[in-house]
């Protein structure tokens, strides 16, 4: 995956945690002055605007401290991609509840199946009604798992009770982007957590 587009986690002003965004979009918030790189150095947060940044960039790049970085390489110097961005004027809290879609669901169930408790692929899961269409079950956060495609077979048009099948976790709607928690796991992340109790 390029460097332009992995993740990077952006702040309202007041350091609340609203949502990612690609490397790409992070440096254009940079160079438009509508952001800024927020670095968590030892234990203190240190502010860059574009220029700065790139500044420390160089720094950064010849002490080698900071081995699980990645870099956009330009015509004059590398750049470092930041982690973390501060909206400077973008006082808005985030929403208060977290899009509903396939892929937030897989993220929010770790890619697993919530029946057999076996991780999948994302091509090997499908979305299960917990209450089956059929008997009026709602596609809404407290009805949707996703269950390995033997599970889902199995299951059929029942509710799990019915198919005495029983469920690891009982579904809810995650307070948090589900894929900001999931990366957010991650030791190349680990700036996140700082962020993460104001979401």
């Amino acid at each position: 995956m390029s460097a332009l587009n992995s993740s990077v986690l952006v702040l309202n002003k007041f350091y609340t945690a609203i949502h990612l965004v690609a490397a790409r979009k992070a440096f254009c918030l940079l160079v438009k002055n509508v952001a800024e790189v927020v670095s968590v150095e030892e234990g203190h947060f240190a502010h860059y605007d574009f220029e700065t940044w790139m500044l420390e960039s160089q720094i950064r790049e010849q002490d080698g401290r900071h081995p699980d970085s990645e870099w956009v390489r330009t015509v004059s110097q590398p750049i470092e991609v930041p982690k973390v961005v501060r909206l400077v004027t973008y006082d808005k809290l985030p929403g208060q509840s977290v899009h509903f879609n396939r892929r937030n669901v897989f993220a929010r169930d770790d890619n697993i199946c919530q029946y057999c408790g076996q991780r999948f692929s994302q091509h090997d899961l499908s979305i299960d009604h917990v209450l089956p269409r059929a008997q009026g079950g709602k596609t809404v956060w407290k009805n949707i798992v996703t269950a390995c495609v033997d599970c889902n077979k199995h299951k059929g048009s029942r509710t799990p009770y019915e198919a005495a099948m029983k469920l690891l976790v009982r579904p809810a709607a995650p307070y948090v982007s589900p894929l900001i928690k999931a990366k957010e796991g991650t030791s190349k992340y680990e700036a996140w957590r700082h962020f993460m109790n104001n979401a």
